[in-house]
């Protein structure tokens, strides 16, 4: 037996057969054209294929591990068609007469030094994401290769590295694991193996070689371990580890159909978010009381032109059909900082995350938000359907969006067109809007408090830069303070305030969530029942005294 220490990127035990994956890249060989025009029409017909290719994955990776790791496929497509990348590989065709495989790889590999020798670590990360558009533009061009990702048997993946656009390609109920020699925690593709949910480690440190392939393999994903051919002992206790897991996930099963209430009566709403109709059944599976986040950019993001209004209101009808008397809160294009939309044409900015996103972009485009509101308006006859506007700062905001809906009604009603009158809230994500949430609180009809972004609005720390990780503190007592805050003024107005973040999941701060009075907890699907399980767990009157003291001290 032998056994490999690794950096772990998600727990769990997976038990089987070893894979090796090897790309079997080879040095591209510099060869002459004496037609460059046609070459380089070659490499941008080659381009266009590859960026099909990436929307292709960009929509997997939606469905099957959300849009934080999806929009990876959004950076490698801005990759592929950047300006410096695309005049680099046109110049090197141009001036030596160079085949576009050749000029790719010489642009590929000039650029991921370029980046791996920034300090920046967010910025070294990309060095990885260059290689991959590289080596995709490469198997265009040379036409495709033979699909080594289908995998035959549900095995152990082992590879020197994995690039995103390889996990994503994997089968997710064939790839038992994934194991690599090299890579980071906060690399991309550590993060798209996190959300799949499957056991994985990165800087495992061993010696790869063919000889591992087909031999009986355990990643011990919660403690980091790799075992190649594991002797008895390990084997059994990590098959009771393995069993383990698998007890607690049954037990989850049992909470379903339960009420969310605490062992001292308090009850609150347990809601899903979602990015997409494909979501819905994840939600209706793991039990969700409703949704709370329905992400409509996502409408705008699968597409290559604006949605029609139809379009939309058959979208919208369906979700609210769905579930029947359950209440769906659909948020408002939220388009800008890290999820761009191309035929929107955007200006670019400096800084998008404090940029023209959200509500910003339906105020100075109001014929795109107008449309979305008449389907919204249309759709809300057939469900509990509510209306939630994201980036909020300021009073006249929400009064002039009053005006907008209100004009919106007038052209229903002079179309003949039956609406209803859905509930309508906002997105606290601003300290801007947090500060005056007492005075928003009288303009809506809820809140929902999304901590993502509040989080690095609060702390002025990039959601989206590994490298500060350190100083990314979700917990931090600003956040906490600034949430009761908005969840107080919220009730001193008679409205309800819920949480559609990550942190809603946390089980750290789920009882002080409940020892705030939050009403709603808004999270993805696969974190419901875990939720449920420590809501049912907990005395809010008897922990409220110790939260309390902790508060005061922190």
């Amino acid at each position: 037996m032998k056994a490999y220490k690794g950096k772990s990127v998600f727990g769990g035990i997976a038990i089987g057969k070893i894979q090796v994956f090897g790309r079997g890249e080879k040095q591209v060989e510099r060869a002459k054209t004496e037609n460059t025009e046609a070459e380089i029409r070659r490499y941008r017909q080659a381009t266009k294929e590859a960026v099909i290719q990436l929307k292709a994955l960009y929509k997997k990776a939606l469905r099957e591990v959300g849009e934080d790791c999806a929009a990876i496929f959004e950076i490698h497509q801005m990759l592929l068609q950047d300006g410096s990348y695309r005049e680099s590989i046109e110049h090197i065709i141009q001036t030596q007469q160079a085949s576009a495989e050749y000029a790719v790889a010489r642009t590929g590999d000039h650029f991921a030094r370029m980046f791996a020798s920034m300090e920046d670590d967010y910025m070294r990360v990309r060095a990885a994401d260059v290689k991959d558009i590289s080596r995709r533009l490469h198997s265009v061009l040379q036409g495709g290769e033979e699909d080594k990702y289908s995998l035959k048997e549900p095995v152990i993946i082992v590879a020197e590295d994995l690039a995103p656009s390889e996990i994503a390609r994997f089968d997710r109920d064939m790839a038992l694991a994934f194991v690599t020699v090299h890579g980071s925690p906060d690399s991309h593709t550590a993060i798209l193996a996190r959300n799949m949910g499957i056991p994985a480690l990165v800087g495992a440190g061993l010696s790869l070689d063919d000889a591992m392939d087909g031999k009986q393999g355990i990643v011990d994903g919660t403690d980091g371990i790799f075992y190649v051919e594991p002797d008895g002992e390990t084997m059994g206790r990590m098959r009771q580890a393995g069993q383990e897991e698998l007890q607690k996930k049954a037990f989850l099963q049992t909470l379903k159909g339960k009420e969310n209430s605490t062992l001292d009566g308090q009850n609150i709403l347990l809601h899903a978010n979602i990015g997409n109709m494909r979501d819905l059944a994840d939600a209706l599976q793991n039990d969700a009381g409703g949704i709370g986040l329905f992400r409509s950019e996502f409408i705008y993001l699968e597409r290559e032109d604006f949605p029609t209004e139809e379009e939309q209101f058959r979208i919208y009808r369906a979700v609210a059909e769905a579930m029947g008397k359950k209440r769906v809160i659909i948020r408002t294009l939220d388009i800008g900082a890290d999820k761009q939309c191309g035929y929107f044409r955007m200006e670019k900015e400096e800084n998008p995350a404090m940029g023209c996103r959200g509500v910003r972009l339906c105020l100075t485009r109001q014929e795109i938000f107008m449309t979305q509101l008449r389907a919204l308006f249309r759709a809300s006859v057939f469900g509990e359907i509510a209306i939630m506007y994201p980036m909020i700062t300021s009073v006249w905001e929400v009064r002039k969006i009053k005006e907008i809906t209100e004009e919106v009604k007038a052209q229903l009603r002079a179309r003949g067109t039956a609406y209803g009158e859905p509930e309508q809230g906002i997105m606290i994500e601003t300290p801007a809007a947090a500060i005056i949430s007492d005075q928003l609180a009288g303009e809506v009809d809820f809140f929902s408090i999304g901590t993502n972004d509040l989080t690095q609005y609060l702390l002025a720390v990039d959601r989206q830069n590994t490298a500060l990780d350190a100083f990314r503190d979700p917990h931090h007592p600003a956040v906490l303070r600034m949430i009761e805050t908005v969840v107080e003024n919220a009730h001193r107005a008679g409205i309800w305030a819920g949480i559609c973040g990550e942190l809603g999941a946390d089980p750290e701060l789920i009882r002080d969530f409940l020892a705030m009075g939050v009403d709603e907890l808004s999270v993805s699907p696969g974190r419901i029942l875990p939720v449920r399980k420590i809501i049912l767990e907990t005395d809010v009157s008897g922990y409220k005294n110790e939260w309390g003291k902790s508060r005061t001290s922190g």
